[in-house]
């Protein structure tokens, strides 16, 4: 099991799903794990916001004198056809899901290079390797994402920080139950067929990914081995990029 005694992490969007897993297994590791969120978090902030980014990081820095970890994986989706795109919703995705990653890093980045080994672990996706159809805003902020954690990992080299992207293919949470009526809706398939037909259609492998999965990626990004892993994907999408 990694050892994270004395660490300190911020995980955002962990009030459920694959936070609340990424969460659990920190803690399970010893660490001391802020959570952030609209609701049931340490935190309470909206991240589309400067002020909820800050204040994310500050809850970390001044209530426990460190930051090491930062693990940004709150979002939410969006399906439709571009032409029918809502601009607020475009907007409020990319905030969320490109932004709010950007501000953390930027926020907590002094913390990050005191800590000596920091670590910004970003919860991105397949999505941000590949496209599919109707999410233009999601695949859009994930591949920005991407670019992100590569960037972040050449600043950070010299001062020890790195940086990696998660990127899962569909795991089973609130965000992938919630879009399939959406998915129906855009693709002209019934509900009970959007799982089989929709979703899982690119996996090789024909299973959603659990949320404990995902926070086993983390905790190995955490290992000696794991942090040699930088400014790079570490993909676990069911063979989805293999086509």
């Amino acid at each position: 099991m990694t050892d994270l005694d004395g660490k300190v992490a911020l995980v955002t969007g962990a009030a459920s799903g694959i936070g609340d897993a990424i969460t659990t297994g920190l803690r399970d590791a010893g660490a001391t794990v802020v959570t952030a969120d609209l609701r049931n978090a340490d935190v309470e902030a909206d991240l589309t916001t400067r002020e909820g980014n800050q204040q994310a990081v500050d809850a970390a820095v001044q209530g426990h004198g460190r930051l090491d970890i930062v693990v940004p994986n709150a979002g939410f989706q969006h399906v439709s056809p571009v032409e029918e795109f809502p601009e607020d919703r475009w907007d409020a995705l990319i905030a969320i899901l490109l932004t709010s990653p950007f501000l953390l890093a930027r926020y907590a980045w002094p913390a990050l290079r005191e800590a000596g080994d920091g670590r910004f672990i970003a919860i991105a996706s397949a999505h941000a390797l590949v496209a599919s159809p109707y999410k233009a805003a999601y695949v859009a902020a994930k591949h920005g994402v991407m670019g992100l954690v590569k960037t972040l990992a050449l600043e950070g080299a010299p001062h020890g920080i790195t940086t990696a992207a998660i990127c899962p293919a569909f795991v089973r949470t609130p965000l992938v139950e919630a879009q399939i009526a959406d998915q129906a809706k855009a693709h002209g398939v019934e509900e009970d067929k959007v799982l089989e037909d929709v979703i899982l259609a690119p996996h090789a492998v024909k299973k959603l990914i659990e949320p404990s999965e995902v926070a086993d990626a983390v905790l190995f990004c955490l290992t000696p081995a794991g942090r040699t892993i930088t400014g790079a994907p570490l993909i676990m999408d069911q063979g989805w990029t293999a086509r």
